[in-house]
């Protein structure tokens, strides 16, 4: 079958992204990452790379907004699975870390961007985190008859405290990793149960 040009323009572009995603790891940043060797991952002269993308900094954004969207994705299958009968923290943490797991290039490059030096991409990271802040407290809201101001507190802790024990699970073993899900688990339960009786004894909120 003969591919149009949009075809091979859209299958040329995903393979820059993904051969930018590939070249992601513990010691590879996108900060560190040139066109050239993006151009050379994917199989493409490096003039062939300005077709798809402005300069590098339009592909690490589009980077972000991927990973954020891959995630928030994933999540939503983890409530789909809560809906036929999984608790929500623990389907919610095993999901994550099988996340983890299977996509650490991905998960590295929002930890990295969260903190870089590019302003453009501090604020494409915040924004991808705030969608899954959004998500999470529409869900809570939902679910357990919080106020949408406490229900987005509670969100805004989780996420923070999921994204930090994420990072720290980077670099640990499937065991090791396990224990640290455990743990998560239960300070997500001290969260969820702190916000329940704080809204009991203040209903202003």
């Amino acid at each position: 079958m003969i591919q149009t040009r949009q075809q091979q323009k859209l299958k040329t572009r995903r393979a820059i992204i993904d051969a930018a995603f590939g070249l992601l790891d513990e010691q590879h940043s996108f900060s560190s990452m040139s066109l050239r060797e993006v151009a050379r991952a994917a199989g493409i002269a490096p003039t062939s790379f300005y077709r798809h993308f402005k300069d590098i900094d339009e592909l690490g954004l589009t980077l972000v907004d991927e990973a954020g969207l891959t995630l928030r994705q994933l999540m939503r299958q983890a409530r789909v699975r809560i809906a036929s009968g999984g608790g929500v923290i623990s389907t919610s943490i095993d999901t994550f870390m099988e996340f983890i797991s299977a996509n650490s290039n991905i998960f590295r490059l929002l930890l990295r961007e969260h903190t870089g030096t590019s302003n453009a991409f501090r604020a494409a990271v915040f924004r991808e985190i705030q969608h899954f802040t959004e998500e999470l407290t529409d869900y809570t809201v939902a679910t357990t008859g919080l106020s949408k101001k406490l229900a987005n507190l509670q969100a805004e802790a989780m996420v923070k405290l999921v994204f930090s024990t994420g990072a720290e699970a980077l670099d640990l073993d499937p065991i090791q990793r396990e224990q640290l899900a455990v743990r998560l688990k239960i300070q997500l339960r001290f969260i969820t149960n702190g916000s329940l009786e704080f809204a009991k004894s203040n209903e202003s909120l």
